[in-house]
């Protein structure tokens, strides 16, 4: 680039720092100002990150995605990170890395089952169904919203060869207990860590306990990316898996711009493919095309320096919301798993069986008021219509996925949320409760 074109480049930052400065929120007025459950929390640094990808026309994934990929990876003491279009897309390629033949007499095949949870967010379990392996619902505890190692351990059957379980709202599951058991019961095992990047359990970040772990970059989650995904893992061959069926399930491990890095790229014999067929347009898997793009990579690469203070800010907000809600009648407050600490995503609501009010009502008031509130996702996900024809299996009962399904619902605590809008949220709850006794 030349010195002109270069300072035309700074000339264009500057600007968009400028006008990130006139576009500034405007302050919170109770009751005017909606409060959002999750979003984003972008600055000046992320709107320059992107408009500079932009400018340098990084269209495709290249050295922004890599970049994060390599910084990602470190951030959660892994090996290997592979970026993607969505977290859901995350999780088929985690799902389908682990049905490959290159993994032997471990490979999932048609019919196996999968332990999973009830009540969660579909994306954990309709890969399950999409690999044509059956999922294995067990239930949660009311309180943490996160299944035990016991009830996985007395969910396994004659045909369970994995568990895929996602931490629930930035509250860690048992997850050091549950590897320790699908090591012993020789199941793979995949840590859905979409909505608890920066938690940890047993002091160990989560996200490095299964075989293979997952990200969202969605706008709700901890970092974004707009839409992305990533999968991470430890294991350099379920690594390489993962990579060649997100990219078209080509063998070739060339990043898009480059050739021959293997130095044979016309030496290969592969199928039945003739001598020296180019080794670019081979393809080993019945893959797909789930990468992401430098702009948005750009983005996550900035969200990326947060992360911390991202994680600080959501657990000030949890912490804040529940000692505000204290003793307050008629609902089940949050806990954290024994011997976690959180990234909290969200602050859960369980209205009492007995309560003179339902979560209709309260989630009206809420609303009226300007206060975000969504549900504890699916709730019981075998209720839905997308799994009444669908074969499965339910360990025990799912008496708690029930009550989630009637009874629960969550408010925001994401880094946007200032204290005096979880002291507005804090007052109006107790306003509700307060007009029902």
């Amino acid at each position: 680039m030349s010195d002109h074109g270069a300072e035309l480049k700074a000339r264009v930052l500057q600007l968009v720092r400028d006008y990130d400065k006139e576009v500034a929120e405007r302050p919170f007025q109770p009751g005017v100002t909606p409060i959002w459950p999750s979003g984003a929390t972008l600055d000046a640094d992320d709107r320059v990150a992107m408009v500079e990808a932009a400018l340098d026309l990084r269209i495709a994934a290249g050295t922004s995605a890599r970049k994060f990929e390599r910084d990602f990876a470190r951030t959660l003491g892994l090996r290997k990170a592979h970026l993607t279009n969505s977290g859901s897309s995350a999780n088929l390629l985690a799902m389908t890395a682990l049905c490959q033949p290159e993994l032997g007499e471990r490979r999932l095949r048609p019919g196996d089952e999968v332990v999973t949870v009830a009540a969660g967010f579909p994306t954990t379990v309709n890969p399950i169904v999409q690999c044509g392996l059956k999922p294995v619902f067990v239930d949660i505890e009311l309180g943490t919203y996160n299944t035990t190692a016991q009830r996985v351990a007395d969910a396994i059957g004659p045909r369970t060869r994995a568990v895929m379980i996602a931490h629930a709202l930035g509250n860690p599951f048992e997850a050091r207990e549950i590897a320790d058991l699908c090591d012993e019961r020789g199941l793979l095992f995949v840590e859905d860590n979409c909505d608890g990047v920066g938690a940890s359990y047993r002091g160990e970040l989560t996200g490095g306990f299964g075989d293979l772990s997952t990200v969202s970059f969605y706008p709700a989650h901890h970092i974004t990316a707009g839409e992305g995904g990533c999968v991470l893992t430890d294991n350099l061959a379920l690594a390489r898996l993962v990579e060649s069926l997100r990219d078209w399930g080509r063998d070739c491990w060339c990043e898009p711009g480059e050739s021959d890095t293997c130095h044979k790229r016309f030496g290969y014999r592969l199928g039945d493919l003739p001598q020296g067929y180019d080794h670019k347009y081979i393809f080993s898997h019945i893959g797909y095309n789930l990468k992401t793009t430098d702009v948005q990579a750009a983005l996550a690469s900035s969200q990326l320096t947060k992360l911390t203070e991202f994680g600080e800010a959501r657990n000030r907000n949890w912490n804040r919301l529940r000692r505000g809600l204290e003793g307050v009648p008629h609902l089940l407050l949050p806990e954290a798993t024994p011997g976690s600490e959180p990234s909290w995503f969200g602050f859960v609501l369980t209205v009492a069986e007995d309560a003179p009010f339902d979560r209709a009502e309260i989630v009206r008031f809420l609303e009226s008021r300007r206060i975000g509130t969504r549900l504890l996702f699916a709730g019981n996900l075998t209720r839905h219509p997308a799994y009444l024809g669908q074969d499965f299996r339910v360990s025990g009962t799912l008496a708690n996925s029930d009550v989630v399904t009637e009874r629960t619902f969550w408010i925001g605590v994401f880094p946007k949320i200032t204290p005096e809008m979880t002291d507005y949220m804090v007052a109006t709850i107790r306003e509700f409760v307060g007009g029902h006794r």
